[in-house]
């Protein structure tokens, strides 16, 4: 007989169930349930790292149903109604054995489906009409419960010790982007990181994150964020280059995640090459924009407030004080946004960007990232991530957003 590794309360995988469940009534009225494919959010919902496809009705009890790992599914997942099928035109059966039969209408979460995948659903479930609920379950997602709060806490609290306590001890000038990265690597390792980051992204990758030394920072780069970086590969543009050195005099920005029981925080940290006393007026000035950025979000971000309005604050103040050109990255690498949702994937709901008018609500985890690319020097600047409390937004990544220097 083998022990659970760890379980989610079933009281909270049902609060989970039920937001959902609500959320739906709005995002897909005429749905009597969703199909869940994804394996993410099969956990998110059951506990349980699953693969196969969760049935959750508005009425009646989740079926999950499992193409491998169905002993594992029953030992981390409370649900009553775990069960194997090998084929989609299997899955209204099983439902209805269980008691929750399909209803006319199903919601699907379409981004955990391959178009194959999808097109091979809709031959099976042919007499069924299937609609978008993927906004359903973001929606659910983007607001944490205290259970997963306590979690995000104690990540960032790691995540900050990691790259402001620890890393600035063990790296110097002289060392390599992918030195950096493995001393990175080993902090994080050591202060129980869980080895692995998740987008959501459809595409997107993460390994570790983003180490660019001095101008590595522009570096062209294909993924969907300000910081540029040279990464180890054409074929893995991620960590640090073993060709680039960082010099003296340089900036240098680690832009990295943690990772805790599933959950992610995430937090850029700039060092400088030297003493505090010896980095150049531009890029010192450009620093301090994004730290102002980030505080005034921080003192707005409160619940009620617009997503929206944080966005365009930021880029009225770059506009107005000359740090259009780079501010959140230089040319191609220029992004539209200033910070996301983070919780089970980095790339959470909502972007902080334009045209996303929904307000902050209690409970929300967000990750801020003011940053400004100096064009032949650097890029610079903060991310850290945001609890939104009753009272405001607290910092869960530490209080100290200063360019680090290390000799």
């Amino acid at each position: 007989m083998f022990e659970p590794t760890r379980h989610i309360p079933a009281e909270e995988l049902l609060r989970r169930q039920n937001a959902v469940r609500a959320h739906l009534q709005t995002v897909a009225p005429e749905a009597g349930g969703i199909l869940v494919f994804s394996r993410l959010n099969i956990y998110y919902l059951t506990g349980t790292f699953g693969q196969g496809v969760l049935w959750l009705p508005l009425e009646g009890e989740p079926v999950l149903m499992i193409r491998k790992g169905v002993n594992r599914a029953r030992l981390e997942s409370p649900l009553q109604h775990i069960e194997s099928f090998k084929s989609y035109s299997e899955l209204p059966a099983v439902a209805a054995e269980k008691g929750s039969p399909f209803t006319g209408t199903l919601a699907a979460v379409m981004s955990g489906l391959t178009w194959q995948l999808g097109n091979m659903l809709a031959a099976k479930l042919k007499d069924y009409t299937i609609v978008s609920g993927d906004h359903a379950v973001a929606l659910a997602k983007m607001v944490k419960s205290e259970f997963e709060l306590d979690i995000l806490r104690r990540c960032g609290a790691l995540h900050h010790e990691c790259l402001y306590d620890i890393l600035p001890q063990k790296m110097r000038p002289g060392m390599t982007e992918r030195e950096i990265s493995h001393l990175a690597w080993e902090a994080f390792f050591s202060k129980g990181h869980m080895g692995i980051l998740r987008m959501q992204a459809h595409g997107e990758e993460a390994f570790l994150g983003h180490v660019a030394a001095g101008d590595s920072g522009n570096y062209p780069s294909a993924f969907n964020g300000p910081l540029g970086l040279r990464g180890e590969h054409p074929g893995s543009a991620l960590m640090g280059n073993a060709n680039k050195v960082w010099e003296k005099g340089e900036p240098l920005m680690l832009d990295i995640g943690f990772q805790l029981e599933g959950y992610h925080t995430d937090k850029t940290q700039a060092y400088f090459a030297g003493s505090a006393s010896a980095i150049p007026d531009e890029v010192r000035k450009a620093h301090e924009f994004c730290m102002e950025m980030q505080a005034w979000m921080c003192a707005n971000a409160k619940p009620g407030v617009i997503v929206s309005s944080l966005y365009e604050h930021c880029i009225e103040q770059a506009n107005a004080r000359g740090f259009a050109e780079g501010f959140m990255g230089l040319d191609e690498n220029q992004v539209p946004f200033v910070g996301h949702g983070i919780g089970l994937t980095i790339d959470e709901f909502p972007p902080i960007a334009k045209g996303f008018d929904l307000p902050l609500e209690k409970g929300m985890v967000i990750a801020l990232e003011p940053k400004q690319g100096v064009r032949g020097v650097a890029m610079v600047g903060v991310e850290n991530t945001f609890e939104i409390t009753e009272d405001g937004c607290r910092c869960i990544t530490g209080d100290s957003y200063e360019m680090v220097p290390v000799e």
